[in-house]
């Protein structure tokens, strides 16, 4: 196989598609919102914290929940709800000692299950 093939290039004769490539640069994300959103995605890199995401799409947790459910300690536990609060992936409701947490919003549970679905089917 060409090398070239093997590691994405193009060949030297190559001059380009045809395509109107000032139209989807102007439409391309700004860097800020790719930074964004890459640090977005860097909060669903880590198995504890999808763990927990799972968690709580079915129910409202506190951390002692989760400790169980995880097998975790609380310390850890919060650690990793701290990180996701902070990328506003969680939020918490405080009755009277116990914080509870859920998901901030839907559109978490509909990227968690679209990915889901995404991986088991291929």
């Amino acid at each position: 196989m060409d090398q070239r093939v093997m590691t994405g290039e193009c060949d030297a004769t190559c001059f380009g598609s045809e395509a109107d490539l000032s139209s989807i640069k102007s439409s391309m994300l700004e860097v800020d919102s790719a930074v964004q959103m890459a640090d977005w995605f860097k909060a669903f890199s880590d198995p504890t914290r999808i763990r927990i995401i799972d968690a709580l799409l079915q129910k409202e947790l506190c951390v002692h929940d989760l400790t169980v459910l995880l097998n975790m300690g609380q310390s850890a536990v919060s650690h990793q709800l701290r990180s996701l609060r902070n990328m506003r992936i969680v939020k918490r409701r405080k009755v009277g000692k116990t914080v509870f947490y859920s998901l901030d919003d839907t559109h978490i549970e509909q990227i968690f299950l679209q990915t889901l679905q995404h991986i088991k089917h291929g």
